[in-house]
């Protein structure tokens, strides 16, 4: 699969996805199974694969939070809510909220459901942690939530990738936002309340990036903070494109057509707000 194509696939698994975060039937279940609050369901939610992982841990697997923030949520949540448990529960209140947004979300399932596994198996997990834990979470009985649980699992395959490229082009967490904010003129508060971080960290970020000639005096991209941004997006979209390799290009082009309307069903919406802090662009 070429870069471009794990892009589009990419959109599609990202929108079907993110109902986790915003559809009301997650936040629900959440509250239900004892989590306080948004973020220790989103913390939770998002960890379970993992374990009853300590805050450090999640603090460098989703490497963009401030460690504050995750600390206010982790390790109270597991004292709510084993992690064992709350996999089973954030796959239902997702598989609910896709059939909420759509009457084809059963047949999506049915189209996509082999092709989406053969992707997660044939991820390879080293260097991935969201992506190996979610990879080993056992396959939910019902059809939406196996969908939901591959195109996470995928989701996460990408995310690690993006980890690694960040990491090794010596980007960190908060700079990342930055470099990301500056390309798309994502308001600053957005990004940076969403994620923890102060004023005063975020303008040393700022300092930081300026010293290396990445921002300019007004905090907006240089040309070689341009041609950064480009090449992390590049590198991430090649890794994220291993996992599809097995796919043939007719099985490649269906899986992107055949979760098009499903994506589509739930960007419509609303329930995604743009911009937003997972990347996703209004009519990616």
């Amino acid at each position: 699969m070429s870069p471009n194509r794990a892009r589009e696939v990419w959109t599609r698994l990202e929108a079907v996805h993110a109902v986790t975060y915003f559809a009301p039937q997650s936040r629900e279940a959440a509250k239900a199974a004892g989590l306080k609050g948004f973020w220790m369901g989103y913390f939770g939610f998002r960890a379970a694969p993992m374990g009853a992982v300590a805050p450090a841990v999640v603090d460098a697997v989703f490497y963009n939070f401030a460690p504050r923030k995750v600390h206010r949520a982790l390790p109270d949540a597991w004292g709510f809510a084993a992690p064992a448990q709350l996999l089973g529960v954030r796959a239902a209140a997702a598989a609910a909220a896709l059939r909420a947004v759509s009457p084809e979300a059963d047949a999506v399932a049915e189209r996509t459901v082999d092709a989406l596994a053969s992707a997660v198996a044939a991820g390879k997990p080293g260097g991935r942690p969201l992506f190996a834990a979610n990879q080993d979470v056992p396959a939910p009985d019902d059809a939406v939530e196996r969908l939901w649980q591959y195109c996470t699992a995928l989701r996460e395959h990408r995310g690690d990738g993006h980890v690694v490229t960040l990491a090794s082009s010596g980007v960190d967490g908060l700079e990342a936002h930055v470099l990301i904010g500056a390309e798309r003129g994502v308001p600053p508060p957005l990004l940076r309340e969403s994620r923890g971080w102060t004023p005063e960290e975020w303008d040393a970020a700022c300092d930081r990036l300026r010293a290396r000639g990445l921002l300019d005096g007004g905090n907006g991209l240089t040309a070689d903070g341009a041609a950064l941004r480009q090449r992390i997006e590049a590198d991430t979209d090649r890794l994220a494109a291993e996992a599809y390799a097995g796919l043939g290009d007719d099985a490649r082009d269906r899986l992107v057509a055949d979760l098009e309307p499903l994506a589509e069903a739930v960007v419509a919406t609303g329930l995604i707000p743009y911009p937003n802090p997972i990347g996703l662009r209004q009519g990616s």
